[in-house]
């Protein structure tokens, strides 16, 4: 269930400022393969495990920096929850993406929404958010970026 529910798009757009949050997700070597399968990105580093103790600099393999991006869409689903008025919502782009710090393999990720901007366009709603992806006993997030969200009436 989403931690946050707003009755419409504007209540979505009056809340500006606002952080929301997602639950934990854990992050398994299965997760980590079947992206490595799809994307064909299998470098020793995110599906050898082995190797990865021996050689990595994290005794463990990590999570594609583009994983954890890609999970934005289902944290977001965590979070938020929007009652009525939204036909569709896609991805629109990114302005701005880094990846801090790793995801180790067989730890939990959460992520921090911040809605920065919300306007009317064409045909659309348009919100800027503020992600960050982080990994539970770390500091430093793993994941940040500049996300714009296009809902659909």
């Amino acid at each position: 269930m989403p931690q946050r529910e707003f009755a419409s798009l504007a209540d979505l757009g009056a809340s500006v400022g606002q952080e929301l949050t997602s639950d934990w997700l854990a992050i398994t070597q299965e997760r980590v393969d079947r992206f490595a399968e799809a994307t064909e990105d299998r470098q020793w580093i995110h599906v050898d495990p082995q190797r990865a103790e021996r050689e990595s600099p994290y005794g463990t393999t990590i999570a594609h920096g583009f994983l954890t991006l890609a999970l934005l869409s289902h944290l977001m689903a965590q979070s938020i929850r929007i009652k009525s008025g939204v036909r569709l919502a896609i991805n629109y782009g990114l302005n701005r993406v880094r990846f801090p710090a790793p995801v180790l393999v067989g730890s939990q990720v959460r992520a921090r929404f911040t809605l920065r901007s919300f306007r009317e366009t064409s045909g659309a709603f348009e919100a800027e958010w503020s992600a960050a992806v982080e990994r539970q006993g770390s500091d430093k997030p793993c994941c940040v970026a500049e996300w714009l969200v296009r809902y659909y009436t």
